[in-house]
Parts: structure tokens; sequence; C-alpha cells
């Protein structure tokens, strides 16, 4: 749906509906549904509300700020640490003691909340499931009330799937993982749900439904007393986890539940952020288990963080891994700064997929997951990331193999050693080369990635790699760059400039992606509008904030009231 302006389309009112119980000043613009109404109910919305008045000028204030630090860095200065903070980050402060029921959290796997999906990953074997609104969904109003129904389904313990083509049907084991919740970022908008004549945030929006119908159910059962669990994507500095402390404590306080019984883990995935992990860790002392290496989208950010710097140009993609030196010590300083807190230090994400038609490319793609994990528990990381479930007892025996029966190396692991990195070691520009393949990959996977999302599937296996918003952010942000400052393709002999291939890169790969799906598929999928919208943004002039900003806009479907409903 091309050019639907502001927040969508309007669905034409063909027959009189129902409407959702609202309270005064809530506008639900989304399709009604009986299913959706048992989570969208009067009490359940009056509690979104109440977060949003109450912090929506807060929220607004921290975009802002980001956007003074963007000029500041785009005017030439770089991130640092915060003199103004130096006393917390020397204090000998501790953050609250690591509930019993997340003290083992050795292998976590990741994904949307769909509804097989959170069957298969909370039986999959992993300590932990992180059920995903954020990277790996694509935010339509379907998939959004969709997955808090399957969230409410599961921590109540009745959650299946009738699989009828498989006929199969799939229940939650005796044992299943824990279940932590990450809601979208800051940044992003419920256009669905209005809230006093403007969009609700999506973060309070996936936050207040999911803890408002949960909460009780998952302290009785998974939490052992303590609960929800969450992740915490996309902050850039410590006043933004002030925020979310606020709103921890404001649902805490609404639902009679002892501070201290939310806890959530951080992940540090913009560069800004490593700067400020003790700060972030001290606003939400009460409230924290921990940090997480969100390495994609760290990269992504390193990226937009200096934007307007031509000296520091990535490699390919795939050559930024965690030995590149700024990456090592990100994850050096963060193990060492959770464990000095008394907190969980997570390692990245394992996005391999295993390949089955292929047993000597499978091997070797579990080789490289194990090399990597290796390299995490022996930094002294508490756990890791999976995409998928075939790779949990891989990592598993990786880090059960170091860690024996300790549930963390919180206590044994300190890295005082990371005391001595510096602002030049977090910002060490990444060395490598850039290729014409480099660059077709990028262009291959920015657009298959950004037509599922268009059609409603936020995670997507790619080339062998599960790829979310994080991993096609960094095609896009990688092209925007390479273009911007004239890039010569110098990896592989070519010595061509990616401004004079850039057009044909584009053709070549739509046509092979069209090769790949088949034309059937291609017709019927949203390929030419991600297309347009990729290309678009990877010629701008000025770097789009993030991808799916612009490309919410198509999927949001406004359905209007009919006034016979209500009479």
């Amino acid at each position: 749906m091309i050019g639907l302006g502001s927040y969508g389309y309007t669905a034409p009112s063909s027959k009189k509906i129902n409407a959702y119980d609202v309270p005064q000043g809530v506008d639900i613009r989304g399709r009604f549904d009986e299913e959706f109404a048992k989570i969208l109910t009067k009490d359940a919305l009056q509690f979104v509300a109440d977060l949003q008045r109450e912090f929506r000028n807060h929220i607004k204030y921290a975009m802002e700020c980001r956007k003074e630090a963007k000029r500041r860095y785009n005017e030439g200065a770089l991130p640092g640490f915060d003199p103004a903070t130096r006393y917390i980050r020397e204090g000998k402060w501790t953050c609250a003691p690591v509930p019993p029921a997340v003290a083992d959290r050795r292998v976590e796997i990741t994904g949307p909340v769909e509804r097989k999906m959170i069957i298969n990953a909370l039986n999959s074997g992993a300590k932990v499931f992180m059920a995903d609104f954020e990277d790996a969904l694509s935010p339509s109003w379907e998939n959004l009330m969709r997955g808090q129904i399957n969230l409410k389904d599961a921590v109540e313990g009745t959650i299946t799937f009738n699989d009828k083509a498989r006929n199969r049907v799939y229940k939650l084991n005796n044992e299943i993982a824990r279940l932590f919740v990450r809601p979208r970022g800051w940044h992003l908008p419920e256009a669905h749900i209005f809230i006093d004549g403007e969009p609700a945030t999506g973060c309070l929006v996936d936050f207040g439904l999911y803890f408002y119908h949960n909460y009780a159910n998952f302290r009785n059962t998974q939490g052992q007393g303590f609960g929800p669990f969450f992740y915490l994507p996309k902050m850039e500095n410590s006043r933004e986890a002030k925020i979310w402390n606020s709103v921890f404590d404001k649902a805490e306080k609404m639902a009679g539940i002892e501070k201290g019984s939310i806890r959530a883990t951080v992940l540090i995935e913009t560069l800004p952020a490593v700067f400020q992990m003790d700060e972030i860790l001290y606003e939400l002392r009460d409230h924290s288990v921990g940090l997480n290496c969100g390495r994609w989208d760290y990269i992504f950010s390193y990226v937009k963080t200096f934007q307007g710097h031509p000296d520091r140009l990535l490699p390919d993609r795939g050559q930024v891994g965690m030995t590149q030196h700024f990456m090592r010590s990100y994850s050096d300083l963060l193990i060492r700064t959770c464990h000095r807190r008394g907190v969980h230090a997570m390692g990245g994400m394992a996005a391999q997929i295993p390949i089955r038609d292929d047993p000597t490319a499978n091997e070797a793609a579990f080789e490289l997951v194990r090399k990597d994990k290796q390299r995490e528990v022996k930094a002294g990381h508490d756990g890791t990331w999976a995409a998928h479930p075939g790779l949990i007892k891989t990592c598993m025996e990786v880090f059960t193999n170091t860690m024996g029966n300790s549930p963390n190396q919180i206590e044994t692991v300190k890295r005082d050693d990371a005391s001595n990195l510096t602002e030049d070691d977090l910002l060490q520009r990444p060395r490598g080369v850039r290729t014409m393949e480099g660059l077709r990959l990028n262009t291959r996977v920015g657009i298959q990635y950004l037509a599922a999302w268009l059609t409603g599937s936020g995670s997507v296996p790619l080339y062998n790699l599960m790829e979310d918003a994080a991993t096609a952010e960094i095609s896009r942000v990688q092209i925007w760059q390479w273009l911007k400052y004239g890039v010569e393709l110098d990896g592989d002999g070519l010595g061509v400039r990616v401004n004079h291939v850039f057009g044909r890169v584009v053709e070549e790969e739509m046509a092979r992606i069209e090769r790949e799906v088949g034309k059937e598929k291609f017709k019927k999928g949203m390929y030419k509008e991600a297309c347009k919208i990729f290309t678009r943004q990877c010629t701008a002039s000025t770097l789009d904030e993030f991808l799916t900003l612009d490309a919410y806009n198509y999927i949001v479907i406004h359905h209007p009231k009919d006034v016979s409903s209500k009479l």
C-alpha cells in the first residue's frame, strides 16, 4: 500500500461492527476482534493510558536529547564517559540480588511472539526465552494483539497450537524456559491506539498490556515470587533507563507488589550507551538483572553515530565481528561492569540456523558457533543468545564445559583487567575491506527482509542466518555510508566506486531474488515496494533514524468506527 500518508490506510466500513470498551481519552483504531477485546479491556487500557500520561513528556524530552546528541556527533564530537557521573562509575554500590528463578541463564533463545514459536522456544531446552515485540516482529495490529493473547496463554500454561499441515498439536513440556518479554523501543509509536489525540508509545502498550494481564500468574509460577521479567532495547543513556525504572515503580504500586519485583536486562546496543553502563545499572539497580551485548544493533549504531565522520567507514558487514578491537573492548567492559554490580553479563546472538541439506556447511556453521561461544564464556559472560532451537545443545555444552554446575560467573570472573579500557579502545576504527559481494549481500538481505516485514514477518531465515531488523539495519546504513562518501570497493580488486554501480546492483539483485524465491512468490510478495523503500533510504541525503519508522506507515490499517454500533 504505497502513499498511505502518516499512519496508514483507512479500511472502508461495510457493515455494523462492534467496538472496544475504552476509558476516556483512548481511541482504538485497529480492527475489532472478540479475542483482542479480552486483552484490550477497559481496565488494562486505563493502565496503559495512565503510563502514557505520566511519562509521555519524559519520553519526548529523551527523544529530543537524542537529536541533540546526534547534532553534536555530526559536528565532529565523539561519545565518551560523562565526567558528571564519575561518582557513580567509581562508587561501591551493587544492584539488588539476582532472583533465584533467573540465576542460571547460560543459554537464551529469542524469537517473535508467534504462537508456535513461543511453544517451541519454551520447550527448546534453553534457560530463558525472550519473546520479542521488537526487532523480530513486524508490528502489525494482528501480530501485536495475537502476541499478547499468546503470551497470556503461555503464562497460564494453556498455550497449544494445532498445525494442520503437519497433523501435529504443539503444547508445553513440563520443563520450560523462563519467559522474558522485550517491548519495542522508546522511539516507536503505536498508531492503532490513540491516547488524548496522539499515538501511544509502542513500548508502553507492549509492557502495559502484558504486565496487567500476567503479573499475578507469572509471579506464582515462573517467577517464584518475582517478575515479570523484561528485556529493554535501544536505550542511549541513563536518562532513558530512569524512565523505565519509574514505569516499573508505578506498575508495582498499581499491582500492590513489592518494589523490585519486576526485573529487566538492558541491551547495550547503541554506541552512546556503552559509556553509560554503570549509570544505566544504577538507575535500574532495584530492577536490574544485567546487561546484554546486543552486538548487531551495536554495529548499526556505530555507523549511525558516526554518520558525519568520513574517517569511520565500516568494512563488509561479515568482517565486523567480536574480534574487532572496539567490539571485544565493549564485551569485556560490559562483563566487568555487570560483575562489579552483581548482575548477569549476557553475550551476543548466534544467528546461524541449521543447514539440513549440506552436512559439511552445517558442521562449519556449528563450529563458528562453538568458537564464538567459547570466546564468550571464557571472557566471563554468564550466558548467550541463540536464534534457533537447533543451536541450544551446542551453546549449552560450551557454557557448561567452562561453568560446570555454577549458575553464572558473577562472583568468579571479575575482569579487573578491563578497568584499563579507554574511550579510544571503545571507538577504535574497525579494520577490513569493502567488496562488491558485500554490497550485493547488503542489498539482497535488506530488500528481502523489508519485503517480509511488510507482509507480517519480522524474523526471516536468509542465506543460513536468521535476519531481524538489527541485521537489516546494518545492511541499510552501511550502503548509505558507502554512497555518501563515495567509497571505493577495494577488497576484490575491482576498484569501482559504489555510487557508479549501486543502481545496477539493485536491478541485478532483484532479478536474483526473483530467481531464488520463484516468480509466483515474488509477484505476490512486496518485493518491489521493499526495493523502493530500501533504495530510497540508502540514497537519502540524510540518514533515516530507523528503517522501520518509515516502513511502519505501510502496515498501519485504521478501521473507522461504525456509529450504529454505539446506538
